[in-house]
């Protein structure tokens, strides 16, 4: 295993090379190592400084626990509980662009359009946390509960998150499904109230013979993302 200096890489290659990360090995990841992730992903910028985020790192046996309350409740059709606000169903593009991705994933893994216990067993592996060794559950202080800008913050923060594992070798899926069902993960995570559950990121060593671990989605052009306004041709 390389030393965390050893895997550092430049920008450019962290950004243009990171994925998703569906498919992990066994290994569990060093504590070191994650604190030093999340020093660096602290360093994002937050509104007028405030910092709001926090980490519940979990693993091993707590981390079974939160699976197996996620999977049975979900199996049993008990509605989500996450702790913000859901858009609700995408239409148009947004739509377009969530289609293509799975189409990419279940070609990957070889899963049939019409194979219905494939695709359950994938809905679940989410539920599960993708089986990584580690999850780090997002949280923003609810005495700001209510604006958009903590929320917003820690939107900038797991992206910095994931970004900094990349580049010491890690990987991660930031995964919703994993804190769907907010009140297993706030028991057995030891998360207080005067918390609100963000998200979370699964992680660990990615697993290259996983074949979804390949899978690079496809991103729009600047041309169609960017308006300049005001510059000369």
């Amino acid at each position: 295993m390389t030393s965390s200096a050893d895997a550092a890489v430049s920008y450019d290659d962290v950004v243009l090379g990171r994925r998703s990360i569906r498919g992990y090995k066994p290994e569990p990841v060093p504590k070191d190592l994650i604190k030093e992730v999340i020093a660096l992903a602290m360093r994002a910028p937050s509104s007028l400084n405030t910092q709001p985020w926090n980490f519940y790192v979990v693993a091993g046996d707590v981390l079974d626990r939160i699976r197996a309350g996620n999977t049975e409740r979900n199996l049993a059709g008990v509605p989500d509980s996450r702790e913000f606000r859901s858009h609700g169903a995408y239409e148009g593009a947004h739509r377009e662009r969530q289609i293509e991705i799975a189409k990419q994933l279940f070609a990957a893994m070889g899963i049939e359009r019409h194979n219905q216990e494939q695709r359950k067993d994938w809905v679940l592996r989410g539920f599960r946390q993708f089986d990584a060794p580690v999850s780090i559950v997002v949280t923003y202080d609810r005495s700001i509960h209510g604006g958009d800008i903590g929320p917003f913050d820690c939107g900038a923060v797991t992206n910095a998150l994931v970004n900094a594992a990349w580049s010491r070798g890690l990987g991660c899926v930031i995964n919703s499904q994993g804190i769907m069902q907010s009140p297993v993960v706030r028991e057995h995570a030891n998360i207080p109230d005067d918390q609100v559950i963000m998200i979370c990121v699964a992680m660990g060593w990615p697993d290259d013979s996983f074949p979804a671990n390949a899978v690079v989605s496809h991103r729009k052009s600047v041309d169609e993302a960017a308006v300049f306004v005001g510059f000369e041709e």
